[in-house]
């Protein structure tokens, strides 16, 4: 399981407010924004990240499931780690 500590940083507050947006419409928690690119900053052992995510549209096929997902997580359901979930595709 994944320890968690609470953080304090300063940050602009036009900046935040506009990444809290950004993260928003990708499915993302500002937290797990900040995460994300944390996480993706110390693998690849740089501060210059990309944000490379394709965006779904309403008539990609994706997209009835991603709102799914979001309403899942609305209702309190288990957010998986992709670990778990491709250990859970590679069971089946």
């Amino acid at each position: 399981m994944i320890q968690k500590v609470r953080s304090n940083v300063y940050l602009d507050t036009k900046l935040k407010a506009r990444a809290k947006e950004l993260f928003k419409s990708y499915g993302l928690s500002f937290s797990d924004g900040i995460n994300f690119l944390l996480k993706q900053a110390t693998d690849k052992n740089t501060p210059m990240i990309s944000l490379d995510i394709e965006t779904i549209y309403p008539n990609d096929p994706d997209y009835k499931l991603m709102q799914e997902a979001r309403e899942n997580r609305k209702n309190g359901e288990e957010i998986h780690s992709l670990e778990k979930v491709m250990k859970e595709f590679n069971e089946n």
